[in-house]
């Protein structure tokens, strides 16, 4: 059993290109408590608030439940669920998983081969973040579900040319981020910040819009040369791209302090810094799927 190819192919709710991260992220929360403990059994009752969480913070902007990945994700075969009545799940229904004391863990293939290769869980960790989340949440949400990113990190996706792992991956554009900052010419287009070390950029990223892992594309009309808080909120839905390329931030966010006023709530409105002359600026295709896909909730007023 190709493990990881299977986790690399899991079967998604898709429409256009609407974000469903659902079965990652259930998945990974699974993996970081089998990492915690190999036999334990995660019931739906107990652990609904925090998939729940898991979900508002990384999955799509509008309303969902963790009911859905809970029963679905027994079809790829990586899932199982059982009830006070025995084997199988007792379908989508989120009184239904409570009352029937739903519970479900990894299958039981998947254990054994985790349990004979440790470095796997790191492996298909690997996969789950770079299929469906951009890199500038990976740490954090390692964090949020309990995996310990030493055994998350690793070389193994990267192995000899023609490999099974390699061919799972897309391959990234490394000349990605020297052409987005140079186009923004090394300043945060949103802040303007512009920091070096001696001679190197420091604090200074390059964002896609529409995320590499949902097939946005390594170009400059993709990218957006940020400073790494603005890059954090700008993946989270806090920050967004409008009409004229001004800068959209959500009313969801709340901030009290006069930092938080200074660098986000002041940027309402605001125009986009660059790129310079003769480079296009982000691409409407790409600019609409990021508001569509991870913007949350509605504009702030300027």
């Amino acid at each position: 059993m190709d493990w990881l190819e299977r986790v690399a192919k899991l079967r998604r709710w898709t429409s256009k290109d609407v974000r469903a991260p659902h079965k990652p992220l259930l998945l990974l929360y699974a993996l970081g408590s089998f990492q915690r403990d190999a036999d334990g059994e995660l019931r739906y009752s107990v652990v609904e608030g925090e998939l729940k969480r898991l979900l508002e913070e990384y999955g799509p902007s509008h309303p969902t439940t963790p009911a859905y990945p809970f029963h679905h994700l027994v079809s790829d075969g990586v899932w199982e669920v059982r009830t006070d009545r025995g084997p199988g799940s007792p379908g989508t229904g989120v009184r239904v998983l409570r009352d029937s004391g739903a519970s479900g863990r990894l299958a039981p293939g998947l254990r054994a081969a985790l349990r004979k290769e440790p470095a796997l869980l790191g492996r298909l960790v690997r996969v789950l973040l770079d299929f469906h989340f951009p890199p500038s949440l990976h740490t954090d949400l390692c964090e949020a579900v309990g995996l310990d990113l030493d055994l998350a990190e690793t070389a193994g996706l990267t192995g000899a040319p023609g490999g099974k792992e390699r061919a799972v991956r897309r391959q990234r554009d490394r000349r990605m981020r020297e052409l987005v900052l140079t186009a923004y010419e090394f300043q945060c287009a949103f802040c303007g910040y512009d920091g070096m070390l001696g001679a190197s950029t420091v604090g200074l990223e390059a964002a896609h819009v529409r995320w590499w892992s949902h097939d946005g594309p390594d170009e400059v009309d993709n990218g957006l040369c940020l400073c790494s808080l603005h890059h954090k909120l700008f993946d989270k839905g806090v920050l967004g791209l409008g009409a004229g390329h001004r800068i959209l931030v959500s009313q969801r966010f709340v901030g009290r302090s006069e930092a938080s006023r200074r660098q986000v709530l002041a940027l309402a409105g605001r125009p986009v810094i660059g790129p310079q002359a003769g480079i296009e600026p982000v691409a409407g295709r790409h600019r609409e799927w990021h508001a569509e896909q991870v913007f949350r909730g509605a504009p702030r007023q300027p």
